[in-house]
């Protein structure tokens, strides 16, 4: 399951972490809301209360043979929590997730603080009645150009529950981190603030937060390094400057929730940033941002909807931007209704149709038969998609990443015994870094058991940074190929080793579909599209190419398209889109946009730009399906 939303900062994605976030950004926000939950023959209405608001996803949680059937409601942005109707065998109340806005990174002269994460409560037993309950989402606190200071985040209600926007960073100006859901962390000299902790209940509530780091400088030779101190996070402080060495403070790691369904980690404080090194520092795991270094100069905005800080600008330059701080989320849940032995196995995120029981893998795992009558399945399988390429401090764009190979298949034999299956679900390659070195492929995902020959598909190939060369640049490939960038020359986009001709919805040859990436047209400067499972990648001219599309299939019970390729970069002209099925869009003047987790799609390529980096690929999926 999954939902998604808008996201105006468009911050780097938080790549270690589950896949809910993308499809808040890509699932729902065009299509309205909806559950994914289509529950068999015999298991009648919900029986829980009754309410509207936000967007809806229903799921189930099995354990000793019961599933627990879960209405979710999540909203990225304020709204109402109307409860309609009581009900008269289930418990009316709610558990609920409520994260404020992170806070936003700050700029040193030479050391700046990274901004503390959105406060974070959870908790259940929540007794609501049939009224309106006011949901408001904090934006993430903003970032500061030059020398300066970022803001705090947002605060986030649910009803009387409220969580404190995370404090920024500490910066020229105010060399201290504020207070917050999570302190912000100080400037080279100067302390983190703290994090907030509920008072004056009868039984008090767990932190929302922790404190910042504070900065610390280094009196190295030749000149001195300072650093800024890391924002807290929902679990973990935020480091201090670490008074050797160059790097800044890192920011605090958040804690995870499976409140929407998918265990994903909220609320990670933004790195802090440092002088005279090249090396950044990381974000807290929770969608914190990275901060900056001597190059690059930029912080990285806290992932949205995860109340993630934003990493620390250095400040040695006027134009050094800070990262902003994500926006929050709050999510209400409660029970709707329970299934007895209805699945005849375990693993996965497991979901129905009207007529079939749907394991959806979002990382790996293991799915297990439990009923031996289970003797064939439908299997989907999607490879991680490859990254784009980085077009830093250069006047060329450069190519999107190809898309992993499908795999798909319908009465699948699957021996009950042994009826252990590994599956693997394949990550996401890395997009190209401002220091022009490549990106990388996707990984291969996969299902495997002793009595079977494993089912493989291979990971989509990386799209070519630009650079400044005699040499042509091609792309590479596996799944889908990625494609070529290069200057004078052409650089040619990369074949697939996948079979080529891909159908939506047909059954797929051993080898998987796939297609090539297009070609760069140099000295026109605009780079290739990655090829996606449908069509290949489009040819760069004096404008990017477009990614190739993807294929759509049925199995989770509604239509989906998975790996498209990744949009192609470019100089002057209009950077190439990326595939139907989540390929990321190429640009013309900053970064590529990664291709959407859970589809396999390739990362768009990076523009002429300082910070023209290129976009991660989406991470693969793999379904498991057979009649209930």
């Amino acid at each position: 399951m999954g939902v998604r939303s808008s996201n105006r900062n468009k911050p780097q994605n938080n790549r270690s972490d589950g896949h809910l976030l993308e499809y808040f950004r890509n699932t729902f926000v065009r299509g309205g809301g909806g559950t994914n939950f289509v529950a068999p023959p015999g298991f009648g209405p919900p029986q829980g209360l009754t309410a509207t608001g936000g967007v809806i996803s229903d799921y189930g949680e099995t354990s000793s043979g019961i599933t627990t059937v879960f209405r979710a409601h999540i909203f990225t942005s304020s709204g109402t929590f109307n409860v309609t109707g009581l009900s008269a065998s289930l418990p009316n109340n709610v558990e609920y997730l409520v994260v404020a806005g992170g806070g936003g990174g700050s700029t040193g002269t030479n050391g700046g603080g990274g901004g503390g994460a959105g406060g974070f409560r959870t908790g259940t037993g929540f007794s609501v009645s049939v009224a309106p309950y006011p949901v408001f989402v904090g934006a993430g606190g903003a970032n500061v150009v030059g020398r300066g200071v970022g803001t705090n985040g947002g605060n986030s209600i649910f009803s009387t529950i409220t969580s404190q926007g995370g404090g920024r960073g500490g910066g020229d100006g105010s060399v201290n981190g504020i207070p917050g859901g999570s302190g912000g962390g100080g400037a080279y000299n100067g302390s983190g603030g703290t994090g907030n902790s509920e008072t004056g209940t009868a039984t008090p509530a767990p932190s929302q937060g922790t404190n910042g780091g504070s900065g610390a400088q280094y009196l190295s030779r030749p000149a001195p390094v300072d650093q800024g101190g890391g924002g807290g996070g929902a679990s973990q402080a935020g480091t201090d400057g670490p008074g050797s060495g160059g790097v800044g403070g890192a920011g605090g790691n958040g804690t995870s929730s499976s409140i929407t369904g998918i265990t994903t980690h909220y609320a990670g404080g933004g790195g802090g940033s440092t002088d005279n090194t090249p090396t950044t520092s990381s974000g807290g795991l929770g969608g914190g941002g990275a901060g900056a270094s001597f190059s690059p100069r930029n912080g990285v905005s806290g992932t949205y909807a995860t109340g993630g800080g934003g990493g620390a600008g250095n400040g040695g330059s006027s134009t050094a931007l800070s990262g902003s701080g994500g926006s929050g989320i709050v999510v209400v849940r409660y029970q709707i209704g329970q299934l007895t032995a209805a699945a005849k196995a375990t693993g996965g995120a497991i979901s129905y149709t009207p007529t079939t029981t749907v394991h959806t893998f979002y990382s790996s795992g293991v799915f297990t038969v439990t009923n031996p009558a289970l003797s064939s399945v439908d299997y989907l399988v999607v490879a991680g998609g490859g990254g784009g390429g980085a077009s830093a401090n250069s006047y060329y764009g450069a190519a999107g990443g190809g898309a992993g190979a499908i795999r798909y298949a319908t009465s699948f034999a699957t021996p009950s015994s042994p009826g252990v299956y590994t599956v693997t679900v394949g990550s996401g390659g890395n997009g190209g870094d401002l220091l022009n070195n490549p990106g990388s492929s996707g990984s291969t995902s996969s299902i495997s058991n002793p009595a079977i020959t494993t089912v493989t598909a291979g990971g989509g190939g990386f799209g070519k940074g630009a650079q400044t060369s005699t040499t042509a640049f091609p792309g590479n490939s596996d799944g889908s190929g990625g494609g070529g960038a290069g200057f004078p020359g052409t650089g040619p986009g990369q074949t697939s080793n996948a079979s080529t001709g891909g159908v939506s919805g047909s059954v797929t040859p051993t080898s998987g579909w796939g297609n090539p990436g297009g070609t760069s047209s140099s000295p026109l400067f605009g780079a290739g599209g990655g090829g996606g499972a449908a069509s290949a990648g489009s040819a760069g001219s004096s404008n990017g190419g477009s990614g190739g599309n993807g294929l759509a299939f049925t199995i989770s019970g509604t239509s989906v398209t998975y790996a498209g390729g990744g949009g192609g970069g470019c100089y002057a002209g209009t950077a190439g889109l990326g595939g139907s099925g989540g390929g990321g869009n190429g640009n013309s003047a900053g970064p590529g946009v990664s291709g959407v987790v859970g589809t396999g799609s390739g990362g768009g390529g990076g523009g002429n730009s300082p910070i023209g980096r290129g976009g991660n690929g989406g991470s693969g999926i793999v379904i498991i399906a057979y009649p209930s």
